[in-house]
């Protein structure tokens, strides 16, 4: 390493260090105590630390982690509680599969025959895998499953059928494809009442808060023009954004048709894989039935890919990314989960009531929209940020004359929205951000971008379509 990436390092590190004490140091403003002000510093700085990365995310993490209890923000339990997170054991697993789906060929079948019949082009592949999610997004209330133990092995697996490489040969290619496929589990989650565990959460909220319930069919009603919307548009703009290598690809129709003839029938490994998988799925959208949380049916899957030898335990300890993601992930995710406990999120809520006091509940709407999609730039969690803002922001509307149901669906819809923001968006981003495809600095521009379309769509079209059926 030269001595001026040394020293730039060094500096970008203290740049972190000097934002977090500036905010330790200024008087915690009233109605905010001395624990969730000092947890803001450290996670603020946490977050400089992402994006300047004087070292890897993980370190960096690891070291907040560590300071908490001994600035005294936390106990060491409590530092250390978001390593338990379901969420983060179901990314973990997410990854593992992924192994599978390329030790035992299974994951390249599914690449070729999906590249065989639509692999005339980039943007053709990026449709058919946002089609799929969208088919499955109803029957599966989780979209770290959904995607991460789903879409995600099989836009891996056709990436590198593509010959697609991080550090090379079409990385942009490779790029469109996995944040393609990252954009179509988004979207789908807005669509669907069952398409994210966190929508679930609000609708539960609203029932205890307001007496009311958001219906499959009324929140499908509110979502399903401005969401085919995006669904349609997405892709497009991401191709133009990205700009991929390969375009036109004719030759992979002819060259997926010649493997796959070469691949031969499938393996016995190849077929268990595909049993456990579909098991995990069939687990995975029959939830409300059974109650076995998200993750330890992804646990129970990676337990049997173990059992069955579709993948070793080396496999597991080799994947450093799932490793990676456990640490930086469950640090950031506790650490947002706090800042709600400690009452900061009341806070934020309570001063933004203050600010739109006098307007009329629509433009009140607005204006808390947009505060309330951007606010998730301190949040790593959509459950933890609707558990956090949700009622918050209901109460403050519905006092203001909102009506309940499409207030509440429009809220829920838009924190899945806010998830393309960071890397660290939600439960599903660092499974795609970790495939390596895209820096972090371009990751959080492209997201902004689609961020602010999804605002616009749900505001301009949304609001208007929900008022043209009579939600309003």
């Amino acid at each position: 390493m030269s001595k001026e990436t040394s020293s730039g390092k060094l500096l970008r590190g203290l740049i972190c260090v000097a934002i977090g004490a500036v905010i330790w140091f200024i008087p915690a403003p009233a109605g905010v105590g001395p624990q969730a002000w000092g947890l803001l510093a450290v996670f603020v700085a946490t977050i400089a630390g992402f994006i300047l990365q004087p070292l890897p995310l993980g370190a960096v993490a690891l070291i907040a982690c560590a300071l908490l209890p001994v600035l005294g923000v936390m106990k060491a339990g409590q530092a250390l509680e978001g390593f338990s997170n379901g969420t983060i054991w179901l990314i973990v697993s997410a990854f593992m599969f992924a192994t599978g789906f390329i030790k035992t060929g299974l994951g390249k079948r599914i690449a070729f025959l999906l590249l065989s019949r639509f692999g005339k082009s980039s943007l053709s592949v990026a449709y058919v895998m946002s089609a799929a999610d969208f088919i499955i997004a109803p029957f599966t209330p989780s979209n770290t499953a959904r995607g991460g133990g789903i879409i995600y092995p099989i836009v891996n697996s056709i990436t590198r059928a593509l010959g697609c490489e991080t550090n090379g040969k079409n990385k942009r290619t490779g790029a469109f494809l996995m944040y393609s496929a990252y954009a179509a589990v988004i979207t789908s989650a807005c669509i669907f009442l069952t398409g994210a565990s966190n929508n679930v959460l609000a609708n539960t909220l609203t029932e205890q808060a307001f007496g009311q319930s958001l219906s499959w069919g009324s929140w499908f009603m509110v979502s399903i023009i401005p969401g085919l919307l995006l669904t349609i548009v997405t892709p497009y703009l991401l191709y133009k954004i990205i700009k991929p290598e390969l375009t036109q690809t004719p030759e992979t129709l002819a060259l997926a048709k010649k493997e796959l003839s070469s691949m031969g029938a499938m393996t016995s490994k190849e077929k268990i894989l595909c049993v456990i998988f579909v098991c995990c799925l069939l687990l995975w959208a029959t939830g409300s039935i059974h109650h076995i949380d998200s993750a330890i049916v992804a646990l129970l899957g990676l337990s049997a890919m173990l059992i069955t030898h579709c993948i070793e335990w080396n496999d597991v300890t080799k994947q450093n990314g799932a490793w990676d993601v456990l640490v930086w992930m469950g640090v950031l995710v506790n650490m947002a989960a706090y800042l709600s406990k400690f009452g900061f999120m009341k806070w934020f809520a309570a001063t933004m009531a203050a600010a739109c006091a006098g307007m009329s509940w629509m433009t009140m709407l607005i204006v808390l929209c947009i505060v309330y999609t951007f606010a998730h730039y301190l949040l790593a969690s959509n459950s933890a940020h609707i558990a956090a803002m949700f009622i918050a922001f209901m109460t403050i509307l519905v006092a203001a004359g909102a009506p309940i149901i499409p207030t509440a669906i429009i809220l829920a819809i838009l924190c899945n929205s806010a998830s393309f923001l960071t890397h660290y968006g939600c439960g599903v981003t660092p499974i795609f951000f970790g495939a390596g495809y895209m820096e972090q600095g371009e990751w959080w521009k492209i997201g902004f971008v689609l961020t602010v379309m999804h605002l616009i769509v749900w505001m301009c079209i949304g609001l208007p379509w929900m008022m043209l059926i009579g939600m309003f």
